[in-house]
């Protein structure tokens, strides 16, 4: 019976990667990666021999179509990004909207992606949160700050390793100078690690240490005081 599988893989760690994946991944018929040359490492550390098929941001809306009728086909195929869960912040919307509509199951197997532990690391408020992914680089980013500045559940944004100095001066600006900030970088690699403290004082570590990596951005809720 036809399935599409969603993959998470490792966001660093390859010690992330489940056995169940690893399981989906050797029996699919059809591995769709967003970049194959840097899943190839993946499969190579793996033994995954399964044949590969680019699928990314720039050729999804052109290969939906033929996924859909392989699936209806009988085949199983399973959905990779370079690093966490597809669809979060990367291709893997599309191909899953459309299978939904031509009634092929799709199961989302659990595993790694990024925002969840630099959210829980943050020691802010938890129970109640927004994922806002990457902000727009400028038409409608400072509407979306205007936005997120009366918010008052726990916010959070993928930034660039180049953009990081900037949107932290953005938090001061939209959401104040006391706004409780949590900066997660290279999250389960060797150089992790965490920087808490208000807008201002994260944007001054950072504007006196240079990022590097994936880096996620934690913003506490406006307060009702």
């Amino acid at each position: 019976m036809s399935k599409l599988y969603i993959v998470p893989t490792p966001i660093g760690n390859l010690e992330d990667m489940t056995f169940r994946a690893i399981k989906v991944l050797k029996e699919a018929d059809l591995i769709l990666a967003e970049d194959t040359r840097t899943s190839g490492k993946l499969m190579k550390h793996f033994e995954i021999g399964t044949h590969m098929q680019s699928h990314h941001m720039h050729n999804e809306h052109k290969t939906v179509e033929n996924i859909v009728k392989r699936l209806q086909m009988g085949e199983t195929i399973a959905l990779i990004s370079d690093a966490g869960t597809p669809a979060i912040s990367d291709p893997g919307f599309l191909l899953t909207r459309a299978c939904v509509e031509n009634n092929i199951d799709v199961e989302c197997l659990p595993g790694a992606t990024a925002f969840v532990p630099a959210l829980v690391n943050s020691g802010l408020p938890n129970d109640k949160f927004v994922f806002e992914g990457f902000l727009p680089d400028k038409k409608g980013r400072q509407t979306r700050f205007l936005a997120l500045a009366e918010e008052t559940r726990t916010i959070i944004f993928y930034v660039s390793p180049h953009k990081l100095v900037k949107t932290l001066g953005e938090f001061v600006q939209y959401f104040g100078e006391n706004r409780p900030v949590s900066v997660s970088r290279e999250l389960s690699k060797m150089h992790e690690e965490t920087i808490r403290g208000t807008a201002t004082e994260v944007l001054a570590h950072f504007e006196a240490h240079a990022s590097k990596g994936e880096i996620v951005a934690v913003v506490g809720g406006k307060s009702g005081k």
